[in-house]
């Protein structure tokens, strides 16, 4: 089948949350056929380039949200076709586009600075109201664009900061949004214009978006967005995955944003509701953890659209340290990274501290690289300093390894020449997060059979799993108690780490992964109505169905004789493929197109070559 995969910041750049999942993916399931949908996030991340993309991926679209301008292309990437933000709307509205968009816009902010008072008060019906006030908007808004040429323009235009003005003034607003100065409706107008550049793209054509089987956005939020007018304009199916909440980021970075709190409350409630619709429309919902369900829950995912599915690492990296003795030293911890406030490494240190009262010949050993950005680099200065102070007799140095309790290194030097190395070095592995999605390096450390010990923070819990200790975050004496705890005790440690292995062997691989969503994609598409080449006269017999037009019940397996079957072939269309059904079950042979040739999908094909138990039935096309 061929899958629209979805992105935003990640695949197929060289830099991006999502880019290794994505790529295990679609190198995993070769059967399939992968046609990309990309929205970069910074000039940075397209200079760095893409990823090498295997045969299975057909055609690359790619559209910057970083830019205002109006043809922004990708740039340094032959292989791709870039979704350019149309601009059709720099021409004069007529008088019916004018109100159409006034209506529109004034739906879609309505519901958001109403929402922003019922979201806090509970109210269901209220929230449900909103919802359907912001679904109506968002949708006539993409039908306009599409009719039109985009909305850029217009959603920057004076008539667009006096409606969110009205709005945020309107009776029943939150007194967050209704005290709005002007200076906050202007950059909410320019925030919902970033927000919405998705739906100018030029996506949105039978032979892109709507030649895929279905649309898989590997996040929910803006890459969501596309697979949302897929659905509406062709009836693609949408499958989204999320291994962390776009929604919760927002929340936890609109403190650091450099807006009012009238323009943060009316951003968290727009994600609010984009979420919600994303949700509600969603064929199926994959959460990376339990952690990201609930949230999802909490903004009205339907509980029979969950299915978490966690993602898949490469365990074989790190057989060589899992299937070998405890090595390393006994006495050290490990610590693996980026460094940033989020990890919490000043928590660690005051630990660590501990520690060595408790054990003097402890030792600390930190691997990672700083965030980029001026903030990772002063914060790894930070930390530093703050080493040096704890221990004033010990020189903390980057690189040497010798009698220095603490010590700063980086991956790759000669020695430790790669991860499993790193792993491989200590007897426990320690996390000291404050704020953490889906820990990859304590899954790491699991495959390598560490104890560990970590701070309840995401999805932690679930991910140990009983096979490590977990203690508060924050809270440097109960991370010390539980670090000596383990380094006293090398048969619970040794204990610890084997049942951690063998657990991350059981849930946490490729191959799971990739099994769950080869069955997924098989479910989806199999419950999906039929869609026709030739949509605007479904009953045209030129027009040959869309592959998965047949349903599963016109394969009927059984003896077959060598000639064509003579099968009465009614019209095409959703009424005749059932017709079709019934009369190939009614004959105990499979459905025939119209060339008399037997159609079986490819599931039932034996290795060699046909049904079990059908004989002179080819490999169809399904």
């Amino acid at each position: 089948m061929r899958i629209g995969l979805l992105t935003d910041g990640g695949y197929p750049y060289a830099t991006g949350e999502s880019r290794l999942w994505c790529d295990r993916l679609v190198r995993g399931l070769p059967q399939h056929e992968f046609d990309l949908f990309a929205l970069s996030r910074s000039a940075d991340q397209e200079q760095q380039g893409w990823v090498r993309l295997p045969d299975q991926v057909g055609r690359v679209r790619t559209a910057p949200l970083w830019t205002r301008e109006e043809d922004a292309r990708n740039s340094g990437c032959p292989r791709g076709l870039p979704g350019r933000l149309a601009t059709g709307l720099g021409r004069s509205y007529g008088r019916r586009d004018r109100r159409r968009f006034t209506a529109h816009v004034s739906a879609l902010v309505g519901a958001v600075c109403a929402g922003t008072e019922t979201a806090s008060a509970s109210d269901g019906a209220g929230s449900e109201a909103a919802s359907g006030l912001f679904a109506s908007g968002l949708y006539g808004l993409a039908e306009l664009a599409r009719e039109r040429g985009g909305l850029r323009n217009a959603l920057r235009s004076e008539a667009t900061a006096r409606i969110v003005e009205s709005a945020c003034r309107a009776p029943g607003t939150g007194r967050t949004v209704h005290g709005a100065t002007v200076p906050d409706h202007l950059a909410f107008v320019a925030a919902l214009e970033r927000a919405l550049r998705p739906l100018s793209l030029d996506w949105y054509a039978e032979d892109d978006l709507g030649a895929v089987d279905l649309c898989h956005a590997a996040s929910g939020g803006a890459a969501a967005l596309p697979g949302l007018l897929a659905k509406r304009f062709f009836g693609v199916p949408l499958l989204v995955t999320e291994h962390g909440v776009p929604l919760r980021a927002h929340y936890l970075a609109a403190p650091e944003a450099p807006l009012g709190a009238p323009v943060r409350a009316l951003l968290a409630n727009f994600h609010g509701l984009l979420a919600s619709e994303t949700y509600r429309q969603a064929a199926l919902i994959t959460p990376g953890n339990t952690h990201v369900r609930r949230w999802q829950k909490r903004f009205g995912a339907d509980r029979g659209k969950l299915r978490t599915v966690y993602p898949g690492m490469e365990a074989d990296r790190f057989g060589c340290v899992g299937e070998g003795e405890d090595g390393g030293g006994p006495d050290t911890l490990v610590w693996i990274g980026r460094v940033e406030p989020a990890k919490d490494l000043i928590a660690l240190l005051h630990a660590f501290a501990e520690v060595r009262r408790a054990e003097p010949d402890a030792r600390l050993r930190i691997f990672g690289a700083p965030v980029r950005g001026s903030e990772g680099d002063t914060y790894l200065a930070h930390c530093r300093a703050l080493a040096a102070q704890l221990f004033p007799d010990e020189a903390t140095d980057a690189h040497a390894v010798g009698d220095n309790p603490v010590t700063f290194e980086e991956i790759g030097g000669p020695e430790v020449p790669d991860l499993a190395e790193a792993y491989a070095s200590g007897g426990v592995v320690v996390l000291s997060s404050v704020v953490e999605g889906f820990p990859i390096s304590l899954v790491e450390a699991m495959f390598c059979g560490r104890a560990t010990v970590s701070t309840d923070v995401g999805a932690v819990v679930e991910v140990v799993g009983g096979t490590g200790l977990v203690v508060p975050p924050r809270n440097p004496r109960a991370l010390a108690d539980a670090c000596v705890a383990l380094l006293r005790d090398p048969e619970r440690r040794a204990r610890l780490g084997a049942a951690a292995r063998a657990r991350a062997l059981e849930l946490f691989t490729v191959e799971q992964n990739l099994m769950a969503f080869g069955g997924i994609y098989l479910d989806l598409v199999g419950q999906a109505p039929a869609r026709w080449t030739t949509p605007t006269d479904p009953l045209d017999p030129a027009g040959p169905p869309r592959p998965f037009a047949t349903p599963p019940e016109a394969h009927v397996l059984g003896a077959l004789t060598t000639g064509p079957v003579a099968v009465d072939t009614p019209a095409r269309g959703p009424a005749g493929a059932s017709a079709r059904a019934s009369a190939g079950a009614s004959a105990g042979v499979p459905a025939r197109v119209s060339n008399g040739t037997s159609r079986v999908p490819s599931w039932a094909v034996g290795a060699e070559g046909m049904c079990a138990g059908v004989r002179g039935a080819g490999d169809g096309d399904a």
